[in-house]
């Protein structure tokens, strides 16, 4: 076979893979000892969406209370994380839009806490995209873009370098959790650590292992898991937002 054959052959291949299913990637890395579960996603291909409320108004609350509303629609979850912080009620504590409709505002200014804990961020959804922003910077280029949107802090990456608060002989240490994109928005990490980390060793494996130039953090008390491929449907108390792929039911 010929090398034009060859790209022929390899771009119909491309072709049909690109209308089959999603590319969402669930597996486990190590990282200096420290093993981490991964959810990979491609927002081009991926039905990525935000959780918070459903039909009735009522806070979803728990990976299996979402399932159950999208099972009436011949859908379910193909991996789910909780993705930002919250209030008692499970209201957000920050900027929240769930299908383009703003539940939240933007929360700017420092304050106490891991969210007001400065530079914060925003994880974006647009059309065939999502990014993870610097909250400033998100306010002056996306605000009002993203058909999904839920704002944490503090942010763990910001361009390439890590938050300039994080030590690396802190004695901190949660399970924790957070999303990590590509500049070009094609590519989103979901992380969870299996055992307690920094703030300094859970950013560095955003940035050093999976060479993510913006990564957010979204929680370390209520850090949870819902990945099939991974044998994971973590429970416990209840989620406000949660971030999720989409995937057609079997």
């Amino acid at each position: 076979m010929n090398l034009a054959a060859r790209l022929l052959l390899a771009l119909g291949l491309l072709g049909a893979s690109a209308g089959a299913g999603t590319a969402l990637e669930c597996r486990v890395e190590r990282f200096r000892d420290k093993a981490f579960s991964l959810c990979e996603v491609a927002p081009a291909r991926d039905d990525l969406r935000l959780f918070l409320y459903d039909d009735d108004g009522a806070p979803y609350g728990q990976f299996d209370r979402i399932n159950a509303g999208l099972s009436g629609k011949g859908q379910r979850l193909g991996f789910a994380m909780n993705a930002g912080m919250y209030h008692e009620n499970r209201a957000p504590v920050g900027h929240y839009v769930e299908n383009g409709q703003e539940v939240m505002r933007v929360i700017a200014n420092p304050g106490p806490g891991n969210f007001g804990m400065v530079p914060n961020g925003v994880f974006c959804i647009r059309e065939g995209r999502a990014e993870v922003m610097e909250t400033h910077r998100f306010m002056k280029t996306r605000k009002g873009k993203c058909r999904f949107a839920t704002q944490s802090g503090p942010m763990l990456v910001i361009d390439g370098q890590l938050h300039p608060r994080f030590l690396p002989d802190s004695t901190s240490r949660y399970l924790r959790n957070g999303v990590g994109t590509s500049d070009s928005g094609d590519r989103a990490v979901f992380v969870i650590s299996h055992s307690a980390v920094t703030f300094h060793e859970f950013a560095s494996f955003f940035r050093d292992a999976l060479h993510l130039p913006q990564a957010l953090y979204f929680d370390g008390n209520v850090s949870r898991l819902y990945a099939p491929d991974l044998g994971r449907s973590d429970a416990g108390r209840q989620m406000g937002p949660v971030v999720g792929v989409v995937s057609t039911a079997d």
